[in-house]
């Protein structure tokens, strides 16, 4: 003890350790980030105390928190859905990089680039596997990459796919959501089609909102004109993701083509009924829980990123989804049990 006060030694100051970094590649869209979820949240469960990064475009930075699977994004775009680019990645390479992208070597390689000590990828994939993921066409794309993942002995589950309730309200709960719009011509219902079907669910008494993405302006003030719907029931300019999720998910009824809000309709159990075309909802179609029905007429696949609308797509006629829109929207006799079996798969006819 000195005049100064008690003297203390401290010793040399021990950093945590560094939690290793998983990277997760999905560079595409909303619908594609949500049939991941089974996927995502399998690779969370096999690597516990890994921090799981995933590469998406930066537009979904707020919808990939909401899968519980993911600590940090990586914003990352693949220009035209060809070699998606990682440039932001920082520090050390990461220690286990997965490729849930896609099935060639541009996917691979974008990963192999930055080095990580394991890799796990159906292009190339590693030797000692007893039974190397196999490619499968005609597979869903949810049991695709869970099925991918159980060939690294990583358990997924295809089922695993419903998100919480958002905290954010609805702008109009209880509406039916109608969505004309999709990322590509190819998968879009004509807007007068989408204006029949939205007149004739408010004749029946239904209130019905449309929603559009931030670049589908016009296409939703062109259908809302042509269904005369007033200006508070059109969302226009592209709701953030939780504003949207809300809708979703207090929604009475969503009605899109094979896009992004189809498969938020599913991961909030909401009843939902879908217009395919070019492909098949065998391939990206919801699951048999008997709350959504898929519309399909089947023929030979199309380009799912073609420019002008497919012709199965076209098969599709107002009738027939507004026959599958109100069965859905019926109210139940009083003391029903919920609906179960398998989803309604309704009968396409030209328009």
């Amino acid at each position: 003890m000195t005049a100064e006060g008690p003297t203390t030694t401290e010793g040399p100051t021990t950093a945590p350790p560094r939690r290793p970094r998983l990277l997760v590649l999905r560079a595409l869209g909303l619908g594609d980030l949500l049939a991941s979820v089974p996927a995502l949240r399998g690779i969370r469960r096999a690597f516990p105390g890994h921090r799981v990064v995933l590469a998406i475009p930066p537009a979904l930075g707020e919808a990939a928190p909401a899968t519980g699977a993911v600590d940090e994004i990586l914003p990352a775009e693949a220009p035209n859905r060809a070699v998606p680019v990682l440039d932001g990645w920082t520090g050390p390479p990461p220690d286990v990089a997965i490729d849930l992208h896609g099935n060639g070597p541009e996917s691979r390689d974008a990963l192999a680039a930055l080095a990580p000590r394991r890799l796990l990828a159906h292009a190339q994939p590693d030797p000692a596997l007893p039974q190397p993921p196999l490619w499968q066409p005609d597979q869903h794309e949810r049991e695709r990459w869970c099925g991918f993942l159980a060939a690294y002995g990583i358990g997924a589950d295809p089922s695993d796919l419903r998100l919480p309730l958002p905290d954010a309200p609805s702008p109009a709960p209880g509406a039916v959501v109608v969505h004309p719009g999709a990322e590509a011509a190819s998968r879009r219902w004509p807007a007068e089609r989408f204006a029949a079907l939205a007149r004739r669910l408010r004749t029946a008494g239904h209130q019905v909102v449309l929603t559009g993405g931030p670049a589908e302006d016009d296409l939703v003030l062109d259908v809302a004109a042509r269904a005369g719907l007033p200006e508070r029931d059109v969302l226009r300019g592209g709701l953030p993701f939780g504003e949207l999720s809300a809708l979703v998910a207090h929604a009475a009824l969503v009605v899109s083509g094979d896009t992004g809000l189809a498969h938020l309709a599913v991961a909030h159990a909401t009843p939902s009924v879908t217009l395919f075309g070019p492909v098949s909802p065998q391939l990206w179609g919801p699951p048999r829980t008997g709350r959504h029905i898929a519309l399909w007429t089947p023929g030979p696949p199309g380009d799912p990123h073609g420019d002008v609308p497919d012709p199965q797509l076209l098969r599709i006629g107002t009738d027939e989804a507004t026959t599958a829109a109100l069965s859905l929207l019926r109210p139940a006799p009083a003391g029903a049990s919920p609906r179960k079996g398998d989803d309604v798969r309704v009968p396409a006819a030209p328009a």
